[in-house]
């Protein structure tokens, strides 16, 4: 029979939330400095808004929440879709984002030096 161990504890799993907590917290307060120590340095985002494609840097997030706001009514539910000791995987549901939007985003996360980072989101903008 081969090693059947758990490699995550509760406790693995709740570091990652916690820090997808934070980007979520940095929505609903409009503070940009919250979403940063979510993020990895060099994070990227990629969905469509409509037909355009929203490319690049993550300070395409920062510069959405400088210009729209805090998020005092958002809603979300996160939910781990697979996580090794290194590397995790977050789905994020929102509805009412500062604008009002619904979106799903997807959030990769690394452990760099001990510390989980988003260092990439991939999001999709429901219509209304």
């Amino acid at each position: 029979m081969s090693e059947n161990k758990n490699i995550n504890t509760v406790e693995d799993y709740d570091a990652v939330l916690q820090v997808v907590q934070g980007y979520v917290d940095g929505l609903r307060t409009g503070n940009i400095d919250q979403l940063k120590k979510t993020f990895y340095k060099n994070a990227v985002m990629y969905g469509h808004l409509g037909n355009d494609l929203s490319e690049g840097s993550i300070e395409n997030l920062y510069a959405y929440v400088e210009k729209l706001g805090a998020a005092p009514n958002i809603k979300t539910h996160l939910s781990i879709l697979h996580q090794t000791p290194t590397t995790a995987v977050v789905r994020v549901e929102m509805e009412k984002d500062a604008a009002g939007e619904d979106f799903t985003d997807y959030h990769s996360l690394i452990k760099i030096n001990g510390e989980w980072k988003v260092v990439a989101k991939l999001f999709h903008l429901y219509n209304k």
